[in-house]
């Protein structure tokens, strides 16, 4: 069974890549969360393909539908969202969905519907003499299913299946910002050999040297100034000339017919204490497999990552005054539990599988070939996309973590019914 965070905060998704949608259901958001289909909408246009001329050309509309979770009195507000219809056996009928509301406590699902699907380029792939894609599930999840796979762009293995990730995440994250004014942001900071000259993790560490180390806070002025400059940049990522090299590097590695990797830098600000647990259930152990998880990524690091490794302690530990923590090599976590220091990850995506450019393979009867793509929409960097999925996966584990906490304090005022 597949469920993202759990057991607090938890999502569920299922779809491929060229089915008729990705359904959604997010578990545990907290009642009273002031909810609009706007906002999750913003997150999944960051997602969507054809979002960004550097990425794949497919062009979906991913827009959100809304089913259940949400109230509100007001009954024209709550279901002023998109219609829905069908038509079964010449019978055409419909319903409207839901566009703002409280959460309920219940289960919010929500269904996004695919309309750009080409599933005619994948017919190469097909049967136990389809070809296999070098670097890709194709072979794997043959064998597994004893043939019984969806070969459409990948099927469940798909980029597309995190349309759930980035809905549960969205939820996750305007939690996590009523509450604590936590915000979560990424940046690429290297595509191929190009390495942005600063990172987002600096920028926020002179921003607290600055006036907010006392509270371990950045203000919400200084956040909105930086997103900003990361969505009118050419590619998701805080500084305008690096993003111009690698716009141009991704440009023509795609012309050459290959692709190449990228890095993203994921934060988060304002972030609460205390949240996590030790060990086998560390918080660390959480978001690092949860990271490091996503499709096509090949490392994980934390804090200052492998720099860390030069050090000696004296120069690595974290000082502490009674204002709190004065740096953070640590990430944010120490012992798997938050400092109230901004989370900081890194993750390294390996260069996308399916390129234009010949490869030795197999077909999927083990007979060796020379493998040429026929047909097929690739992001030539997969990086260019990844980082809204690993904020939303970030949101997922940080909420999952909180409610953990509430749960070691148990309020006899909360069990009185009169």
């Amino acid at each position: 069974m597949e469920i993202l965070g759990g057991p607090y905060f938890a999502v569920a998704g299922g779809g491929e890549s060229h089915g008729p949608g990705i359904s959604t259901i997010v578990f545990g958001c907290p009642p009273g969360l002031d909810l609009s289909r706007e906002q999750i909408q913003a997150y999944l246009d960051r997602r969507r393909p054809g979002s960004s001329r550097h990425g794949t050309p497919r062009q979906e509309k991913d827009k959100l539908l809304l089913l259940s979770g949400l109230y509100q009195e007001d009954h024209e507000t709550l279901t002023a969202g998109p219609q829905l219809e069908a038509t079964v056996q010449g019978l055409t009928f419909g319903t409207t969905t839901y566009e703002r509301g409280y959460t309920t406590g219940e289960p919010i699902s929500a269904l996004v519907l695919s309309t750009g699907t080409q599933s005619g380029h994948y017919t190469q792939f097909q049967g136990p003499e389809g070809a296999v894609r070098p670097g890709h599930t194709d072979l794997v999840k043959y064998v597994q299913s004893a043939g019984f796979v969806d070969i459409r762009g990948g099927g469940r293995s798909s980029y597309r299946s995190t349309i759930s990730d980035v809905i549960g995440g969205s939820i996750a994250r305007l939690f996590l910002f009523e509450t604590f004014g936590t915000v979560i942001l990424s940046s690429i900071s290297q595509v191929g050999p190009l390495r942005a000259p600063r990172s987002l993790s600096d920028h926020f560490a002179d921003l607290l040297k600055e006036g907010a180390a006392s509270a371990q806070q950045v203000s919400l002025s200084a956040i909105h100034e930086i997103q900003e400059r990361l969505l009118a940049a050419e590619l998701h990522t805080l500084d305008e000339s690096f993003a111009q090299e690698a716009a141009a590097l991704i440009k023509e590695t795609r012309i050459a017919g290959d692709s190449i990797g990228a890095a993203v830098e994921v934060v988060a600000v304002n972030v609460p204490a205390l949240a996590g647990d030790p060990l086998y259930n560390s918080l660390k152990v959480r978001l690092m497999g949860l990271l490091g998880g996503l499709n096509a990524a090949q490392s994980v690091e934390i804090g200052d990552g492998i720099r860390v490794i030069e050090r000696r302690g004296s120069a690595n530990n974290d000082p502490i005054r009674r204002a709190g923590y004065m740096a953070n090599s640590h990430g944010g976590l120490i012992g798997g539990i938050t400092t109230g220091m901004p989370l900081v990850f890194r993750v390294g995506f390996k260069p996308t599988s399916t390129i234009v450019k010949p490869q030795q393979s197999v077909r999927k009867n083990l007979e060796e070939i020379d493998f040429e793509l026929q047909k097929g929409r690739h992001d030539p960097c997969v990086g260019v996309r990844a980082g809204v999925t690993l904020e939303s996966r970030l949101a997922i584990e940080l909420l999952n973590a909180v409610l953990a906490q509430q749960t070691r304090r148990v309020d006899p005022a909360n069990f009185r019914l009169f």
